[in-house]
């Protein structure tokens, strides 16, 4: 898995997303205007917020009804209880609520903030809109890679990206959530280090790593670079979806 040189290089002048665009025509055609080409084993990493808003997955709060855990949980986080609301249904439960904070597992496993909803870089459309994320990001990374298998005749990997917090860490860095062409994980236990020993617990988590990198030149603010082709890349190892880098329940230390 050793990587000789990697160049990563954020897709210029990608427009607004409209829901129901075809999202592979609009990545490609950014990256012809910028002269930017893709080739084999190259791996595309897209921001969630994209996807999301080609698959229309808008909410408008104005029509969301809070039940009553909404309710007390909006009291002790100071959030709008329709946003609670719909945190709540995109999450299988709640692991941490305090003041402006509330960390849920996603319906997906991911243990993150608000259940991935946002509202940032968000276009004209109403105040009350928000996103959230996609139904599948695995499934959405496969769609992808296969529009533009279909379209370039190549096969890149695809990673769908997000920012995350870390409980031990201050900041955010971006995370894979879809995983499609590339291993999720490469797992090297069994293998030898440099002196000979066995190597009992170490599983790189390739695609967090190829995401977190690629959100340097992707930016967090008003950039407007939500695609960056990363090349150089190399694996050896099956590929794998971003299910796999979710920890099971039962090994949460953090519970």
């Amino acid at each position: 898995m050793t990587q000789a040189a990697l160049t990563l290089q954020a897709l210029p002048g990608v427009p607004e997303i409209e829901p129901g665009c075809d999202l592979a025509a609009v990545l490609l055609q950014a990256a012809a205007l910028a002269g930017i080409d893709l080739a084999e084993r190259d791996v595309l990493v897209v921001a969630q917020k994209i996807v999301s808003k080609a698959e229309g997955r808008y909410l408008d709060l104005s029509g969301v009804q809070p039940g009553a855990e909404a309710v007390t949980l909006a009291a002790r986080t100071g959030k709008d209880p329709r946003f609670v609301e719909a945190v709540l249904r995109e999450s299988r439960g709640v692991v941490r609520a305090a003041r402006h904070v509330l960390i849920t597992r996603h319906r997906l496993g991911f243990v993150m903030a608000n259940a991935g909803i946002d509202r940032s870089n968000l276009p004209p459309g109403g105040a009350e809109r928000v996103l959230l994320l996609p139904l599948d990001p695995d499934a959405s990374a496969r769609a992808l890679r296969e529009a533009i298998a279909r379209r370039r005749g190549v096969q890149v990997g695809v990673v769908v990206s997000d920012s995350f917090g870390r409980p031990w860490r201050v900041g955010t860095t971006n995370v894979a959530l879809g995983v499609a062409g590339l291993p999720a994980v490469v797992d090297q236990r069994g293998g030898r280090d440099r002196h000979g020993r066995t190597l009992e617990t170490t599983q790189v988590a390739l695609a967090d790593a190829v995401a977190a990198a690629a959100g340097i030149a992707m930016g967090e603010a008003a950039e407007s670079t939500p695609a960056v082709r990363v090349r150089g890349l190399h694996w050896s190892t099956a590929e794998g979806d971003g299910q796999a880098l979710i920890r099971p329940e039962a090994e949460d230390l953090f519970q």
